[in-house]
């Protein structure tokens, strides 16, 4: 088959795999927004500039200290989460039980502060991350060619999300987790500490965020501006999955990477807002999301 719809099949199925990818890093990046806002009801805007700091950690493990891929993947996102740690303790406890405009304001003013730090060191036009050894090249699938790192982030991506939902809805852990945001008072009674889990959930969904960010820097140019940039579409995700929708976020990153790739393919100008078109068509007949609950 040549064609598929009247478009070369590897040029269909080119921007399908694009697509993928970057359902991939928007269903990670949901993920850790849902965690924060429905374990903690915490509207984190941080959440793209902490992707970034991912990368740059990355980037600078790799260049500074001669630390490869795969450590990196372990660490930046521990140095992340403990950023995200430090930033619970400090300033998002005091706004608990607060209207959510807050703490969308303060972590706001964080992801200026983060993005400004970075543009000063290290300039705006980006810098490039080594693709490890075992991912160059590809994969010949004779109708395509796929790349051995893009398939990794998407078996990565995919299991990681899949990880973090069966621990939140399946576990007595995510049991505690979610008790815990629903009524704390009644969890403190069974001797568990809340305060100490609610800055473990915390770091951990912006830890999501930083290993996304690690994932990331091979392909994208590590830069202050990729959080910028990506975060709105996440945020989208977000509301058109359901606020604090678990499954709902990995779904719909997922689904609405691949429809902005065959945007790409059929109608290329709509691709940067099918998103938002999509968000505003959820809104109107769903205003919870499609996995969200009426309150």
């Amino acid at each position: 088959m040549d064609q598929i719809f009247g478009v070369p099949t590897a040029a269909f199925m080119g921007q399908l795999m694009l697509g993928l990818v970057n359902g991939s890093f928007y269903a990670l990046l949901s993920l850790g927004l849902a965690v924060i806002f429905g374990m903690l009801n915490i509207v984190n805007f941080a959440h793209g500039a902490l992707y970034m700091t991912g990368a740059f950690f990355a980037w600078m493990l790799l260049n500074y200290a001669g630390v490869n891929y795969w450590f990196a993947l372990l660490l930046a996102p521990l140095a992340v989460g403990l950023i995200g740690v430090i930033i619970e303790k400090t300033m998002l406890r005091w706004l608990h039980g607060l209207d959510h405009l807050y703490g969308l304001l303060l972590t706001f003013g964080l992801a200026l502060l983060l993005e400004g730090v970075f543009r000063e060191f290290y300039g705006s036009s980006g810098l490039p991350y080594e693709l490890p050894e075992i991912f160059r090249g590809g994969f010949d699938l004779g109708f395509m060619f796929l790349p051995k790192y893009r398939a990794w982030v998407i078996f990565a991506a995919v299991f990681v999300c899949l990880a973090t939902w069966f621990v939140i809805e399946k576990t007595k852990l995510g049991a505690y987790l979610r008790a815990g945001t629903e009524n704390p008072n009644m969890v403190k009674a069974f001797g568990i500490n809340v305060p100490l889990m609610v800055t473990l959930t915390y770091a951990f969904g912006v830890g999501l965020a930083g290993l996304a960010g690690v994932m990331a820097a091979p392909i994208y140019q590590v830069s202050p501006l990729m959080g910028s940039n990506i975060i709105i579409i996440v945020f989208a995700v977000v509301v058109i999955g359901g606020m604090g929708s678990i499954l709902g976020s990995i779904l719909t990153g997922l689904v609405l990477g691949l429809i902005e790739g065959l945007t790409k393919v059929f109608y290329a100008e709509l691709s940067s807002t099918v998103v938002f078109i999509i968000m505003v068509i959820v809104l109107m007949f769903r205003p919870a999301g499609l996995f969200g609950r009426e309150k």
